[in-house]
């Protein structure tokens, strides 16, 4: 059966729930002309994917869009163009993609790995069962707005502190880590904070992130209505869990919205994320714009604004120590990718230690 009998007016209806618009209709016209069939990837694995279309799951074979960079490779969350017959069926495109959620990989290739695409919300599961490790949101933070995608930082396990008033100090330390960001405080234990995350999730697509035994699956569930995804205890000692998701998966919330479900990331390395660190750290870039220099390192100049608000007491440290770490760590990753990049960062690296090896010798020659 090819797209054309498929009216549109009966189209819409059935894809709608996955967030196919007008926009995507059009984006699709060629492949539509070519008979293929229009479906939401809802699952990738082993070289195969299920899409869900207006007649339902399709399984078929991705062959045709595996190319050679990682980044490119078809994902959950893409809007694929399926045969509409065959054994088996192939995905012969995917559409453009709106937002795209990527991280580096742990090889040392420093590859970019695509987690989810076309997703409008970034939900940041955070656990309030462990002590919270501020740096990680910041990360987390930071991929989230490179892709795109608005982030939502969402405390699990709110009912594991009772007292209200140390409850108020921590979403007030994630408040001050997530500028512009909302945190919203959940238990899906007493249900607290789901009506209001459900009705954010309701509007659009959605992918739930975070570590293992950050309460993501249980969370997937109270939006579900059901326990669909496979929970698991985590460990008294460390809060750490095993992973309960082992792959991506797109699911249909039936409040409205969709969710991507992903496996708790042991890792999360930048990659090219350099707008996203700014986003992350917006205070201190406003900071900067005050410098007397416009290439200030913020490290000993003169009139660096950073660093009076540093030495005021307005800037944490920590904020401080954080923003360095992210941005050498993007640099890093880019340069090993962009040869002018890195030459520049070796040209620098050579003025600096020429810089030393004089400061060394007239040290030396003092003393002498």
């Amino acid at each position: 059966m090819s797209f054309s009998a498929f009216p549109q007016a009966s189209l819409s209806p059935a894809l709608a729930p996955l967030g196919w618009d007008d926009a995507w209709a059009a984006e699709f016209t060629p492949y539509a002309e070519q008979g293929l069939l229009p479906g939401r990837v809802v699952r990738v694995d082993r070289g195969q994917c299920d899409v869900l279309t207006a007649d339902g799951i399709v399984r078929a074979d991705t062959a045709f869009v595996t190319p050679h960079d990682p980044l490119r490779v078809i994902c959950t969350g893409d809007w694929a163009a399926v045969e509409a017959a065959g054994n088996p069926r192939y995905v012969k495109a995917y559409l453009p993609r709106r937002t795209a959620f990527v991280r580096s990989t742990s090889s040392q290739r420093s590859e970019g790995q695509i987690l989810a695409a076309n997703v409008d919300h970034a939900i940041i599961a955070v656990s309030l069962a462990v002590e919270l490790d501020l740096g990680r949101i910041e990360r987390f933070l930071a991929l989230a707005w490179e892709s795109g995608a608005q982030p939502l930082v969402v405390l699990t396990k709110a009912d594991l502190v009772p007292d209200p008033v140390t409850l108020g100090h921590l979403v007030q330390d994630v408040e001050t880590t997530a500028p512009g960001v909302q945190v919203l405080t959940v238990s899906s234990h007493t249900g607290e904070g789901t009506d209001v995350l459900g009705a954010i999730v309701a509007d659009g697509t959605s992918v739930l992130l975070g570590v293992s035994g950050a309460g993501k699956s249980t969370l997937a569930n109270a939006l579900l209505g059901t326990d669909a995804m496979e929970v698991q205890a985590t460990r008294d000692v460390d809060g750490k869990g095993r992973h309960t998701t082992t792959t991506r998966n797109l699911l249909v919330l039936p409040g409205g919205g969709v969710l991507i479900d992903t496996p708790g990331l042991r890792g999360v390395g930048l990659f090219d994320a350099e707008a996203g660190v700014g986003q992350v750290f917006s205070e201190i870039e406003d900071y900067a714009a005050q410098c007397r220099f416009h290439d200030c390192a913020h490290e000993a100049e003169p009139g660096c604004a950073v660093l009076a608000a540093l030495e005021s007491g307005e800037l944490p440290e920590r904020r401080l120590e954080s923003y360095r770490k992210l941005l050498r760590e993007n640099q890093r990753i880019v340069a090993k990718t962009d040869a002018r990049l890195r030459s520049e960062i070796r040209r620098d690296w050579r003025l600096k230690s020429a810089e030393g090896r004089a400061n060394y010798s007239a040290k030396r020659g003092n003393r002498i």
